[in-house]
């Protein structure tokens, strides 16, 4: 019951942060200016990669109509932790205000953890592989299904299941949608090629600028060529029973299959004999 409550009061956060006050906060917990050199970062923070174009827009934005919506910060030894805000905060800062409109309020790690990750998935500031860990770690920390994870967070069930899957991408696809050269609709196709198909196909995406339609098609097609090739191999024989009389003579055992021959040794010395055979006959 506890994590439904906070929740909600997540919910009316983002919704509107004075009903958040009254409904959930506490009637303790104020907004106040804080100096932004005392605010440091929240360790919990799910978002990595900040545009510098949208965070310049921002900051114009809070020059001229000022700060909207404070932040969330709790207090420590050394000053304040940011719980939720690090686009406002960095904002702040480029736009080289002092201080910084903040509610204080009190709060564990384990709260700040849900306050930072639920906030960004609400808002949709993540990009997908930020979404995909947050998603995770919401469902690590709480032990969600991810049916579960879906009602609480009201998205679909395979919403989720698709996000978290990119997971299984490489380093180098991650970061290639990270950077957006590729949509998130191209990375869901990818989930299941190996590390060098996933970089000649993105390859192929950036320079060709491929639909996802057409990266579909170019998919099946190796999927294709590989399964021909794969029954190709399987098909082949080879006649291996010329090395019969071979090893008969040096009185060694051998069992062969279409593409296959394993010698059985009985002795070392049936070793050593094969090893001075070898060369003398040039086999």
């Amino acid at each position: 019951m506890k994590t439904q409550k906070l929740g909600r009061g997540l919910g009316a956060l983002i919704g509107e942060i004075d009903e958040a006050y009254e409904n959930e906060l506490g009637q303790k917990d104020s907004i106040i200016e804080i100096p932004l050199k005392d605010i440091r970062p929240n360790p919990f923070q799910p978002r990595k990669h900040f545009e510098e174009s949208s965070l310049y827009e921002l900051s114009e934005s809070i020059k001229s109509d000022g700060l909207i919506q404070p932040i969330l910060v709790t207090e420590d030894l050394d000053g304040y932790v940011l719980i939720a805000g690090e686009r406002r905060l960095r904002a702040s800062k480029l736009a080289k205000l002092k201080s910084i409109r903040s509610i204080v309020l009190s709060s564990d790690n384990q709260k700040m953890r849900q306050l930072a990750l639920i906030e960004n998935i609400q808002r949709d500031e993540l990009n997908s592989i930020e979404l995909a860990y947050a998603y995770g770690e919401l469902m690590k920390l709480y032990g969600y299904t991810h049916e579960e994870l879906s009602v609480k967070i009201n998205k679909s069930r395979t919403h989720i299941t698709n996000t978290i899957r990119l997971l299984q991408l490489s380093s180098k696809t991650q970061k290639t949608l990270i950077e957006r050269k590729i949509s998130t609709g191209h990375a869901k196709v990818l989930v299941g090629l190996d590390e060098k198909e996933q970089q000649l196909v993105v390859d192929s995406i950036v320079g060709q600028k491929l639909s996802v339609r057409e990266v579909e098609a170019m998919i099946k097609s190796m999927k294709s060529s590989k399964t021909d090739s794969l029954k190709s191999t399987e098909t082949t024989s080879f006649d291996l029973t010329k090395f019969k009389d071979i090893f008969d003579i040096l009185g060694m055992k051998i069992k062969t299959t279409n593409r296959s021959l394993t010698i059985e040794f009985e002795t070392e010395a049936q070793v050593l004999k094969l090893l001075n055979y070898l060369p003398k006959n040039n086999l």
